[in-house]
């Protein structure tokens, strides 16, 4: 306000005028076109806004428009455009533009982020969920049982369109497969061996819901993350699965003991078998060879016996006497001259000792006696024999 103004120093304390305001809005705008224009310091303001600077305005707001349709997908994002609410197209990572608001919209979907839903507690095991977790078995017990399911948005178009909200369906599904599954199931195989095949089959089944109900999504893991009884009866349980173990104990003791003994004893019987195969075949072998000697023996005797029956003879005698420590001497023949087989005598221990030498002499004497020598030739061999001794 200027000083010359007659208005000065009375006091407005009301609002501003909303038309002298735009009033000077339009004059300021209107001043870009009438520059050059000599006349255009005599124009009064009219309240409207001049042509040019009307359209450069419009200009800009339409080019501002029209950019914020540009948008930038990822590498791990798919973009769905909308046009009046309906699918127009499905785009690739890179830049892209799409008709703004509101003609068109676009909706930005991760394809590759894996999502996590926990079922009967949250963040921590320990933080459980009792309507959630408690599930009933087959056989009427009553387990508490934790998970997670891990999923991934695979089609955009169906995760937009065909549900309201997945997220919560995938929970729904995850909690209804598992109550399916768990009351079919019994409480020793839900809470022991049976785990990683509860989470197998909870996963096909989810899937196959998933699928039917056209979710887009797809269900890549579900971790079981805590099994057991409810806290009421936790201690008895455990109790009966220490019994259990103990049981286990046991079996694998008496199949270790089994183990050692068994192979010792089969080993033990293979080689008495083995070995009573082999006196067998000894044996029969002998007994074979024997029945073939007698039979060419008995051949041999048809032909000439009497020469078979004097051969027989000899040889049985040849091997009693070899085998003998005696020395046998035909009384029937008077001659003085003896033969004594000296090197068997030594070498089955006569004359190792004195005392067994002493005593074959004494055989020897007696032999000779028999014949009938005289005492005189007698005593000189004796007295040979003392000397000889004396000598050693």
């Amino acid at each position: 306000m200027a000083m010359n103004d007659p208005r000065w120093g009375q006091n407005n304390d009301g609002p501003p005028d909303l038309e002298e305001l735009w009033r000077r809005f339009n004059k300021r705008l209107g001043s870009f076109g009438q520059k050059g224009n000599g006349s255009g310091g005599n124009n009064k303001s009219t309240g409207r806004l001049p042509p040019v600077g009307g359209g450069i305005v419009v200009l800009i707001a339409i080019l501002l428009w029209a950019a914020s349709g540009v948008y930038i997908v990822d590498a791990s994002e798919r973009g769905v455009v909308f046009r009046f609410g309906r699918h127009l197209e499905t785009t690739q990572p890179g830049p892209h533009w799409h008709i703004p608001w509101p003609v068109g919209s676009k909706e930005i979907v991760n394809v590759s982020e894996v999502r996590t839903i926990e079922v009967g507690y949250r963040n921590n095991a320990r933080n459980k969920v009792p309507n959630e977790a408690l599930m009933l078995t087959d056989d009427e017990n009553i387990v508490d049982l934790q998970f997670a399911v891990q999923y991934v948005r695979t089609n955009p178009e169906a995760y937009l369109f065909y549900n309201r909200d997945p997220d919560q369906a995938v929970k729904q599904m995850a909690e209804s497969a598992i109550r399916e599954i768990v009351g079919k199931s019994k409480m020793d195989f839900v809470l022991q061996e049976g785990r990683e095949e509860l989470a197998v089959n909870a996963r096909d089944l989810m899937q196959t819901v998933l699928d039917r109900y056209q979710t887009g999504i797809t269900v890549s893991q579900v971790t079981m993350q805590n099994a057991q009884p409810p806290d009421q009866v936790q201690a008895a349980f455990d109790d009966a699965v220490k019994a259990k173990q103990d049981q286990e104990r046991q079996k694998n003791e008496g199949q270790a003991y089994y183990n050692d003994v068994v192979p010792k004893a089969q080993g033990a019987a293979a080689r008495l078998g083995q070995e009573a195969e082999a006196y067998r075949g000894r044996v029969v072998a002998a007994a074979e060879g024997e029945a073939s000697r007698f039979e060419s023996v008995l051949n041999e005797y048809s032909r000439a016996p009497k020469v078979t029956r004097e051969r027989m003879y000899l040889d049985t005698m040849q091997s009693i006497f070899t085998n003998a420590t005696k020395v046998f001497i035909d009384q029937k023949d008077n001659s003085n001259l003896l033969f004594l087989p000296l090197d068997k005598l030594i070498g089955s221990g006569i004359t190792r000792n004195a005392s067994s030498f002493d005593t074959g002499m004494d055989q020897v004497n007696d032999i000779e006696s028999g014949i009938g020598g005289s005492s005189e030739e007698s005593r000189t061999r004796n007295a040979f024999r003392v000397r000889d001794r004396e000598t050693r």
